[in-house]
Order: structure tokens, then C-alpha cells, then sequence
């Protein structure tokens, strides 16, 4: 048998239409709880919920996109082709964000391929496991520095300075991020305080040592995200 007749002829019977909407729909609603979690446990400093919301669109075009080329090797080969020329240009700068995408992209695959049983068995097994951790990690307690962020952008501190001043006004302070590009250093801290006043007095002695100075502060206790 030649090469284009075989490719010719593998193709499987497409699933009907019914499956296909049930494992849509499947996807869309396992995609959307997951974002809903990750939004309200995850630790990523970035706008977890925003992000979140990009989980049911990736799962369900992941879905499409393996239904279409399950039926056909031609088809198979010629994702390939046209993946090898896509370049994503977004940065992935928590490895917690990188693993729920992952987590996204395999709901979308096992619903694609009809594994649906499957999928459902090791969404729930996988959210069962990450409940447990969560509910380890964050156990009661009267205050919850983990939600409460301060962002400084600057190119005339370093970062022993700026955890120098930090460390005057807050009991609690804990370095969450770093980048440098150019000569200008952005920092993330968690921080734990009581008092506004902590931070407007932090404010100003950073812009007083370096008056080009960005500060950001994001408070996020009473938030369910």
C-alpha cells in the first residue's frame, strides 16, 4: 500500500454530535472550576482571577483541536507543521501558572479524545489532592500576610536596601519576586502590617532615598480571589 493511500484511508469515525457537545460542555465546566480554585488557592502574586479565566477557552480549543486531528494522520503531521511556527511571547514567571495550564491542557486532551470517564476520575482525583494541600497550608489564623503585596520598581536601590527600609515598618516582610532588565530592578514583597500607616511611612522613606521611585501596595484579605 502506498504512503497517500494509507493516509487516505486512516481515518476513524468521527464521534457524534451529541458526545461532542457533552465533552464541550464537560470541558467548559471542569475548565471553569478549575480557574475558580486556582483563583481563590492559588499563591502566584499576579491577578490570579484574570488569569484564571483563560483556563475554559485554552481547554476547550485543545478539545477542538484534538478532535479534528484524531480522524486523520495528514491532519496530524500538518499541526505539527503549522505549531512549529507559532511563538508565544508571554512570560511565564511562576511555575504555579505554567502547572495549571498544564492542568488545562489535559482536560482539553482527554475530552478531545473521548477519554471523558477518564478525565473526570483524575480531575477529581488531582483537585481532591490540591484541596488537602490547601487546606494543610492554610490552616486559621488571625492574619493573612500572604494576601498583601507591595511592588517597588526602581533603578537607584538594590534589594538589600530596599528590605533594609522594609524591615523598619513591618514585622513581617518576605521577598516574593525579582526581575532586572535594563538596569531597572522590580521587587515583590508579602508583607504583614495593621496599620496604613506602615505603608505610607515605608512610601515615603523609599521615595525619599530614591525619588523615581514606583511603589504599588494590593491588599487582598477580604477578596475571595
Amino acid at each position: 500500500m502506498k504512503f497517500e493511500d494509507f493516509l487516505l484511508e486512516f481515518s476513524g469515525d468521527i464521534t457524534s454530535h451529541q458526545q461532542f457537545l457533552f465533552n464541550a460542555i464537560a470541558t467548559a465546566v471542569l475548565a471553569y472550576l478549575l480557574g475558580m480554585f486556582y483563583a481563590r488557592y492559588g499563591s502566584a502574586v499576579s491577578n490570579r482571577k484574570k488569569f484564571g479565566h483563560n483556563f475554559m477557552l485554552l481547554a476547550l480549543t485543545t478539545m477542538l483541536i484534538i478532535y479534528i486531528v484524531k480522524s486523520s494522520i495528514a491532519l496530524s503531521l500538518g499541526l505539527v507543521g503549522a505549531l512549529s511556527i507559532v511563538r508565544f511571547r508571554a512570560a511565564i514567571k511562576e511555575p504555579e501558572e505554567l502547572i495549571y495550564l498544564f492542568f488545562t491542557i489535559g482536560i482539553g486532551l482527554g475530552m478531545g479524545a473521548n477519554q471523558t470517564v477518564i478525565t473526570l476520575l483524575a480531575f477529581v482525583l488531582i483537585m481532591s489532592l490540591l484541596m488537602i494541600r490547601a487546606m494543610l497550608i492554610r490552616r486559621p489564623s488571625i492574619k493573612a500576610p500572604e494576601n498583601m503585596f507591595i511592588s517597588i520598581s526602581t533603578t537607584e536601590l538594590n534589594v538589600p536596601d530596599i528590605n533594609k527600609i522594609l524591615s523598619n515598618h513591618f514585622p513581617f516582610i518576605e521577598l516574593k519576586r525579582i526581575d532586572q532588565f535594563n538596569g531597572k530592578l522590580d521587587v515583590s514583597f508579602i508583607i504583614e502590617t495593621d496599620d496604613v500607616q506602615n505603608i505610607v511611612k515605608a512610601k515615603d522613606q523609599l521615595i525619599e532615598k530614591a525619588p523615581k521611585l514606583n511603589f504599588s501596595f494590593i491588599e487582598q484579605r477580604n477578596l475571595s480571589v
